[in-house]
């Protein structure tokens, strides 16, 4: 096409030329094209506040994480394949109050925030409906809800790999200045904070993406992306060497507690997990609920063809990149990892939820185009029977999450009326969220959170009030025998809240022992 002449003293009011269509509607995402994105990050806030806060309690891992910022008790057993990105982030209402509840509002007002900028990352390459669909698909996971306000590190991995795919699209693209290569080493440095094995599957694609780029760009992007997750592990394997003598200890320790890290096909674990198991370890129950997994088999198709509408609308290649991005992240929990939770797809279903929303859009345009109403009804009827699902699942976990919760809190409170009271230690079966509630230290003897001897631990409750819990058949935990002797007094507790076989608490010799008979009986 011809260029016009160029005018000798253009008017003031000559309008300035685009530097492309992208660009164009890059700049048109104004107030009101944000309102989707905003609109589904508020929802999502929403429902947390409405149907998970209210009446929940900390789980086991939360409280390890909790209690290394504050919270109701001492610093939990720290073992090696955790990372501290969630305690830094729960850390200021931690160190402020022990409340749950203020925890929870915390983590959920924060997680719909987050949702809302890893989505606005995108807005010079998504249109606004393709966008809040993503979000809304994502957010509307029964995992996704039910971890936005819990003190877990996987949806911030899903969220800062959602954000820093975006960034990496948008500096290939050129659509942004240095800020995109900064912001996509952060978003890496902040999942490598949460979990280093995350944000080593994340950078890996990103960086083979980048170098297939000619221009200038991809040495300053590929730098940001490994300084990102350089930054990000620094912490953790500072801390290898300071606790656990060396990266290589620390490492090998990790795959010992997570089974061994080897060819472990758990495709199948991760498909039965999704009726509402929130760890499957080991995973040897039956498929419970088929109709709770029908979008997990159908996801691979939904994403092919995202990627094939993304490349008649011209995005093929960030749908391409995402895609790639969310089974990088999913390779190690479907096949290297001998167990199943779905709190570790998170970050697979974000990226995932790209493509899937590029064919979602494309077979509402379809059927507009084509004037038959009939089919979008039965693709609006689809997705609202996927959410029937979803918001079912999730109703269920929250109730077995708060019947676990409330039994803790019950033997906790029972362990306070024998004499234990901080200062105090716990031990045994399911010492460390009992602990926690109970205001107590835990060390265990045994197990992957083993941190004490049998001998020391006799030792110290002859200092400080100390009791071991065992289950129903008399182990404390991991099948051991409790480590006590001939002077500890054993108390039988009030029966679990779930029909669970009741505790029993070994008094070790010292404070705890030394209580007087009558505060030794409970109240039935």
């Amino acid at each position: 096409m011809q260029e016009c002449p160029p005018l000798k003293s253009p008017p003031k009011s000559a309008p300035r030329p685009v530097r492309s269509a992208e660009a164009a509607r890059g700049s048109r995402w104004t107030s009101g094209a944000l309102f989707w994105p905003a609109a589904v990050a508020v929802l999502f806030a929403a429902a947390q506040l409405a149907f998970v806060v209210p009446g929940s309690g900390l789980g086991w891992d939360e409280t390890v994480y909790v209690s290394q910022a504050g919270g109701n008790a001492p610093p939990a057993f720290f073992s090696a394949p955790r990372a501290r990105g969630i305690s830094y982030l729960v850390a200021p209402v931690a160190a402020l109050t022990t409340s749950t509840t203020a925890l929870r509002v915390h983590l959920a007002l924060l997680s719909a925030a987050a949702l809302f900028l890893a989505l606005r990352v995108w807005r010079s390459v998504l249109p606004a409906p393709v966008l809040a669909g993503a979000g809304a698909l994502f957010a509307g996971l029964w995992p996704t809800l039910f971890y936005g306000s819990a003190a877990m590190p996987n949806l911030w991995c899903a969220l800062g790999a959602l954000a820093a795919t975006g960034w990496v699209v948008t500096a290939i693209r050129g659509d942004a200045g240095p800020s995109a290569a900064a912001g996509a080493g952060a978003a890496v440095a902040l999942v490598a904070l949460m979990r280093p094995a995350d944000g080593f599957w994340l950078a890996l694609p990103l960086a083979l993406a980048v170098t297939q780029v000619p221009g200038r760009r991809p040495p300053r992007l590929c730098a940001a992306l490994v300084g990102g997750l350089v930054a990000g592990c620094a912490p953790w394997v500072a801390e290898a060497y300071a606790r656990y003598g060396g990266l290589g200890a620390r490492l090998h320790r990790a795959g010992e507690i997570q089974g061994g890290l080897g060819w472990n096909i758990a495709v199948d674990d991760h498909l039965r997990a999704l009726a509402g198991r929130t760890l499957c370890r080991p995973c040897d129950i039956g498929w419970e609920s088929p109709g709770t997994s029908v979008w997990w088999v159908a996801l691979p198709f939904l994403t092919a063809g995202g990627i094939a509408a993304a490349r008649r609308a011209g995005r093929g290649s960030a749908a391409l990149l995402a895609t790639a991005t969310g089974v990088s992240m999913a390779l190690p929990y479907l096949f290297l990892v001998e167990y199943a939770a779905p709190r570790f797809l998170l970050p697979a279903y974000a990226l995932l939820a790209v493509p899937v929303a590029e064919y979602v859009a494309y077979l509402f345009a379809r059927a507009r185009r084509a004037r038959r109403p009939v089919g979008a009804v039965a693709l609006t009827l689809a997705l609202a029977a996927h959410l029937t699902v979803q918001l079912s699942v999730l109703s269920h976990v929250i109730r077995t999450s708060q019947g676990t919760s409330t039994e803790f809190a019950a033997v906790a409170g029972q362990l306070n009326r024998l004499g234990l009271r901080s200062p105090c230690v716990v031990s045994g079966e399911n010492a460390v969220p009992i602990a926690y509630y109970a205001g107590c230290a835990s060390r265990q003897t045994a197990g992957h959170d083993a941190s004490i001897t049998p001998e020391a631990l006799r030792a110290l409750a002859r200092r400080v009030p100390t009791a071991v819990l065992t289950a129903g058949d008399g182990t404390a935990g991991n099948g051991t025998p409790p480590p006590a002797d001939g002077g500890s007094r054993s108390v039988s507790l009030l029966p679990g809240r779930r029909g669970t076989a009741p505790y029993q608490a070994h008094l070790l010799p010292g404070p705890a022992a030394a209580t007087d008979d009558h505060r030794a009986r409970l109240p039935e």
